[in-house]
């Protein structure tokens, strides 16, 4: 394949050039069909190679398939992170150049999903040896700068993180695009959709998506909104910009120094500790009201307090302790991060409670 100048083309020299795109927005924001087509421009224009991986194709069916029932929000959660593995996976065969084996412990259809997803786009040889577990990446995988475009709704700031630390992890590029459509545009393209969301779960995640916030998070510097379903001309030129930018500038890779990040462990740890145990209070407090209001059960107003408050202290040890239960990042610092995986576990148990009433 015809790698472009630069990071950009021909003669280039030194490491492969590798970058992780963060799409994100509402269900039927477009987001796979920009996908697709940004694809595509970017093989044909760039000569570069491109893997789509969208979500959607890889973990719902494979679960379905497995468990015959839709994942509760935990399973998903350890869905979303056992995809990430898988790509690790990949990430490391195209670094190392070598092939690519198989996770020991994976969900086995998600895990074919997934192969199918880069035999699909020409990254893996459909020759590979199966059998023992490994497989052989093509040419176009490993001859020039490689970007992957991870397609899902990625609506709090901490599923993002997770893959801005993979990046950091192995000094990948590193960019996020958002797709801004209007709610009721969503939902009148999820109504034509041969299997539909409920509407109320699209109505939701309006309320609770986390835009992409430069000023606010240094590590989501590297982002675009782009106004769905028209992209201008202009923002076409910033998005290759974007990207262009993620590939020149790898996130760089932090070398550990053990004691003083232990150090700063304790005192963040400390800190943060106070603030989530205060804001947490705070926020089961509001959710209850909000359930009194909407008049939950007496019965269920005690379970959904029950099950509210054991969340907050399971968070609070997952934070002292760094159990990783809930909060996956490898040193958290920000309480904005706490707090946004706190609202998305409360989200999903209210919901429970919710639909009880109908």
């Amino acid at each position: 394949m015809k790698t472009g100048e630069d990071a950009r083309g021909e003669g280039s020299t030194g490491p492969q050039k590798l970058g992780l795109c963060v799409l994100c927005g509402l269900p039927a924001a477009g987001k796979s069909t920009f996908a697709r087509a940004l694809s595509h421009r970017l093989q044909q224009e760039r000569g570069w190679a491109v893997c789509v991986v969208a979500y959607d194709d890889v973990m719902p069916d494979a679960f379905l398939r497995e468990a015959s029932a839709r994942p509760l929000p935990s399973q998903w959660k350890l869905l979303r992170q056992e995809l990430l593995k898988y790509l690790e996976y990949f990430l490391m065969a195209v670094i190392n150049g070598c092939q690519m084996s198989a996770p020991p412990d994976r969900t086995e259809a998600m895990w074919e999903d997934f192969i199918t997803c880069l035999k699909d786009q020409n990254l893996i040889s459909s020759a590979a040896c199966e059998a023992q577990s490994c497989y052989l990446l093509t040419k176009t995988a490993v001859s020039g700068p490689l970007f992957l475009i991870l397609d899902d709704n990625f609506y709090y700031q901490s599923m993002r993180y997770e893959v801005y630390q993979l990046a950091r992890k192995y000094s990948l590029g590193f960019c996020q695009v958002f797709l801004d459509c209007s709610l009721e545009t969503c939902l009148q393209r999820n109504g034509q959709r041969p299997q539909a969301l409920p509407a109320e779960t699209i109505h939701l995640m309006e309320r609770k998506i986390e835009k992409p916030n430069p000023e606010k998070n240094a590590w989501e510097h590297n982002s675009l909104t782009i106004q769905s379903p028209a992209c201008s001309p202009e923002a076409s030129l910033k998005l290759t910009d974007l990207l262009l930018t993620a590939l020149e500038n790898p996130v760089k890779c932090v070398e550990d120094n053990v004691e003083q990040k232990e150090t700063d462990r304790i005192t963040c740890s400390t800190n943060i500790l106070h603030q989530a145990d205060q804001t947490l209070r705070r926020i089961v407090s509001q959710t209850m009201k909000e359930a009194k209001d909407a008049q939950v059960l007496p019965y269920n107003l005690k379970l959904l307090a029950e099950e509210l408050n054991k969340l907050k202290a399971e968070f609070l040890e997952d934070l002292r302790q760094g159990n990783k239960k809930y909060l996956c990042f490898q040193q958290t610092t920000d309480i904005a991060d706490v707090i946004s995986s706190f609202h998305y576990e409360k989200d999903n148990t209210v919901q429970k409670y919710f639909s009880k009433q109908h």
